[in-house]
């Protein structure tokens, strides 16, 4: 079989996808090519290691023995099993991956809840088109490096992203900004990394790359995540996986309402509060339903420390969250919509009293544009729970409103723009056009608003964040306005004049 490129072997996956396109729906089908994708690596990994080990050996049995592979695949579903089935094919898929979970606990329910058994999406003939085209290349580390492959199914992630519009930002950062992210708290070896909402798991593989780059020994990271979708927990297992990271921990479930921390004594997930050296995340923009109704009488893991988000703007919610699991010495960065920075009521006053305990280092502002389905700008913000002597009482305003390049669908940073943005953080000084350290003391003279053209004016592109704050204060006024109509539907009601 041919020896394959990044490139050749991206174009060998994408066109995977594009037998599918048309027969399942667009937001569903990344399941069913990484399940594939990664069925395939399996079997071919398994088939390698049992040659390697036939070879040494002379002992068939000793060489198909579970014990001596990184995930056992049974026999009778294997991928050649599988292949010479003409019929009901799908069913044959479903027990394989069933059974490959069933056999390895590390991979319950990576393969989600995919079924290709469902004929009306898969037909036999369908099937046989995708599992030909998978076999036209091996997957075998000696053919495909995992960093090699790794990349690829970085690829498609990104690909489905820009597929999916708004969606495709649910599960996917654009990796330049993780990057950026990455650099500004600089993972160190030893250390443990987590992300709240880790979507496709692309932050921890990052910090994973970054102590690689800098030829440190990465696998002494701790990596440690939680995501709400099932199916995109799955995805992130997968990544995780194909980059030959076995020992990181994705835990299942609503972060704000069921945190969980990993339980090293129990080897499995709890109820909790962790503690962490670097936090990072993405969390979705001002979500709508995030838990209001808990958090109003009190969130029963205490991370309310500087008072409770309103109903309709879950941020603050998600950055408190990773206050919370952050120690003494760490920090975190979390990219947030810019009307965290301005908002008033609820949001206002804990910024108030972040800025009081000052945890916060730094802003940075984004470019608009950057994000998948969100063309307004964005803000990193960096935080602290102690700070260095010389950083105390005050926060580094950065404004990266005109560091981009312009692309056909949407802007991106390059690596020029990630170290400048970086370095800009480090330095913690003031930069003419692009960076200023501003005092608590100011800061609170300005009612606490951390509006970043207010402090660092770049005179390119500023009618972009006042149209980001404009539109942030629309979304205030229309939850009011939704907050006053069910006030008033109810007295309504009680007078009888509606049913």
């Amino acid at each position: 079989m041919p020896i394959l490129s990044q490139q050749n072997l991206e174009r060998h996956l994408w066109q995977a996808a594009d037998i599918l396109r048309g027969t399942v729906d667009a937001a569903d089908y990344k399941q069913y090519i990484f399940g594939l994708l990664f069925y395939k690596r399996l079997c071919d990994v398994w088939d390698e290691e049992y040659e390697q080990l036939l070879a040494e050996t002379g002992d068939r049995e000793e060489a198909a023995d579970p014990d001596e592979h990184r995930f056992h695949i049974p026999m009778e579903h294997r991928w050649e099993a599988v292949r010479r089935q003409s019929t009901q094919i799908g069913q044959r898929l479903n027990n394989a991956l069933n059974a490959i979970e069933d056999a390895n606990l590390r991979l319950r329910g990576v393969f989600g809840d995919v079924d290709f058994a469902n004929q009306d999406r898969f037909s036999d003939a369908l099937l046989e088109k995708m599992l030909a085209h998978f076999e036209k290349h091996r997957l075998r580390n000696a053919d495909v490096p995992a960093d090699m492959l790794g990349d690829a199914y970085l690829y498609l992630i990104k690909m489905f992203a820009e597929g999916a519009g708004k969606k495709g930002g649910e599960f996917y950062t654009p990796r330049q900004i993780v990057r950026l992210m990455v650099e500004i708290v600089e993972p160190r070896p030893g250390m443990s990394i987590y992300d709240p909402t880790c979507g496709s798991g692309g932050m921890l593989l990052e910090a994973v790359q970054y102590l690689k780059d800098r030829g440190e020994d990465a696998r002494t990271l701790s990596l440690y995540g939680q995501e709400k979708n099932f199916a995109t927990w799955g995805i992130a297992e997968i990544n995780l996986f194909l980059h030959n990271v076995d020992d990181a921990f994705i835990a299942k479930g609503d972060t704000i309402l069921s945190p969980k921390r990993y339980d090293p004594k129990m080897r499995e997930f709890v109820e909790g509060i962790g503690a962490y050296d670097r936090v990072l995340a993405n969390p979705p923009f001002s979500e709508k339903v995030w838990g209001y109704e808990v958090w109003q009488n009190g969130d029963p893991f205490g991370r309310d420390t500087y008072g409770c988000p309103p109903k309709g703007y879950g941020d603050l919610a998600f950055v408190q969250h990773m206050l919370a699991n952050v120690k003494d010495d760490g920090m975190l960065a979390v990219v947030v919509p810019h009307g965290v920075l301005f908002r008033g009521g609820a949001e206002g006053r804990i910024r108030e009293a972040m800025l009081a305990a000052d945890v916060i280092e730094a802003v940075v502002g984004l470019a608009p544009n950057l994000f998948y389905g969100a063309g307004i700008p964005a803000a990193i913000l960096v935080c602290r729970r102690a700070k260095s002597a010389e950083r105390r009482g005050k926060v580094l305003i950065v404004n990266g409103d005109a560091t981009f390049q312009s692309g056909k669908a949407q802007n991106f940073l390059t690596d020029d723009h990630v170290r400048m943005l970086a370095e800009a953080v480090h330095g913690f000084t003031n930069i003419k056009k692009l960076a200023r350290v501003v005092s608590v003391e100011e800061i609170a003279a300005n009612n606490h608003n951390l509006n970043i053209s207010r402090y660092v004016q770049t005179g390119a592109d500023a009618g972009a964040v006042d149209v980001a704050a404009e539109v942030a204060k629309l979304q205030d006024l229309m939850v009011k306005r939704n907050e006053a109509e069910a006030v008033m539907f109810g007295h309504l009601k009680r007078l009888g004049y509606v049913g």
